[in-house]
């Protein structure tokens, strides 16, 4: 990683489309929560694969099979070196969504009974929920829920208090997609451990934005998106204990996740290829492995740091606009800033923005029962990647003004 001071006009030059106009105006995009913008690195490692390189992974001794599988399997090798695990405990996949529902199918299906309950945070998105709750259908075990502080906190008393004998299963978000809340996983995860609990956490909002180690952590299962990350969409990632992937079923059946088959039987392969059956989004995760390249060149600290000095520019422009109200005030919280404005629709506010160059998601960010605790059906949301500038966000608070007045 590089010490020195980035320069953050010039790394915001390496994403093309940072420079188009929309309806007119400069863009200003504030919606990198939902997918981050590619660096032109990412793009052109993308296109050198098709143009170059192109052949299916680990199928054939030409020299184009040889090339893909090295491409592909070496970015396995930097996400593994960019997490500190071990590259065999890596499952490649689509996204966060596969990754979660692989362990419920392959690790809490077989396992989990009647009178087994999964544990699982308020502010937790769709992805770390409703594949537990398919879960919690089929098997007859329960789900129950950590409540949260009024600043978007966990109640960790509480927290702990709800790991009682019957969980089998602790389901929690590294980073909140909605409130930008920061939860202390390694503490959390070292409390599960204690007491015989798998942890799955979902580090789709943490790994783009802070260093992460998952084997501090103490995880059991850990999990992200790459597209959140710079890379292509229709990448992600599983982390899993060796011993756990070695002891769970496939999730899908089909080729690449085979040593041997019969009619009367199929040998499958070792984990991770065991889980990854077919072929794969061999350009995405070369890409994604080109995006761990750029993202490592700049240094995840520094990242952190100057997402932070943009989150506290932002609060401090926004939190005077009369009748708008912040949702997740947790001390160091990521760059998200959810938000609504007292008579005025999320929709329509983010309509309006949109008209004026700015595009932040509106809606209920697919973390409903969150909304639900703070009384409100929908917000608009503004987050923060370290290629935004401070002059962004103050023109965002300008046309914020400007759009309440419209609205009001």
């Amino acid at each position: 990683m590089t010490t020195a001071t980035p320069d953050w006009s010039a790394i915001r030059g390496d994403f093309p489309l940072l420079t188009r106009e929309v309806n007119g105006k400069p863009l200003v995009y504030f919606d990198s929560a939902n997918t981050s913008q590619k660096p032109a690195a990412v793009i052109e490692a993308v296109d050198d694969f098709y143009r170059q390189h192109n052949a299916n992974v680990s199928r054939a001794v030409h020299t184009l099979g040889s090339e893909a599988t090295e491409a592909y399997e070496g970015a396995r090798r930097k996400l593994a070196a960019f997490l500190n695990v071990r590259a065999d405990e890596l499952v490649l996949c689509s996204g966060t969504t596969f990754a979660i529902n692989l362990v419920a199918y392959s690790w809490a299906l077989p396992r989990l009974k009647a009178g087994d309950s999964i544990l699982l945070t308020r502010m937790e998105h769709h992805a770390n929920m409703v594949p537990w709750q398919l879960i919690a259908e089929r098997t007859g075990a329960r789900i129950k829920v950590a409540e949260l502080r009024p600043d978007g906190s966990l109640d960790l008393d509480a927290l702990h208090a709800a790991m009682t004998p019957d969980v089998k299963l602790l389901g929690v978000a590294h980073v909140s997609n909605v409130l930008g809340t920061v939860n202390p996983v390694r503490e959390i995860c070292k409390e599960a451990r204690k007491r015989g609990i798998v942890t799955v956490v979902d580090g789709s909002q943490a790994v783009p934005h802070m260093a992460v180690d998952i084997t501090s952590i103490g995880c059991d299962f850990y999990a992200f998106t790459g597209h959140k990350l710079c890379g292509p969409t229709g990448t992600g990632v599983l982390w899993g204990r060796r011993e756990h992937l070695e002891a769970m079923p496939p999730f899908l059946g089909g080729g690449e996740m085979i040593k041997e088959v019969r009619f009367d039987g199929t040998v499958f392969n070792t984990p991770p290829h065991r889980f990854e059956a077919g072929t794969p989004n061999i350009a995405g995760f070369i890409g994604l492995g080109a995006a761990v390249d750029y993202l490592q060149g700049i240094g995840m600290d520094a990242i952190h740091a100057r997402e932070a000095q943009l989150l506290a520019r932002a609060t401090a422009a926004l939190s005077d606009i009369p009748g708008m109200r912040i949702f997740g005030t947790a001390p160091g919280k990521a760059a998200i800033i959810s938000f609504a404005i007292e008579g005025a629709h999320a929709h329509d506010l983010a309509t309006l923005l949109d008209i004026e160059g700015f595009a932040v998601r509106s809606g209920q960010h697919c973390a409903h029962p969150l909304l639900q605790f703070f009384g409100v059906s929908a917000t608009c949301r503004a987050s923060f990647a370290f290629y935004n500038t401070e002059d962004e966000i103050e023109r965002f608070a300008t046309a914020l003004r400007k759009v309440r007045t419209l609205l009001a």
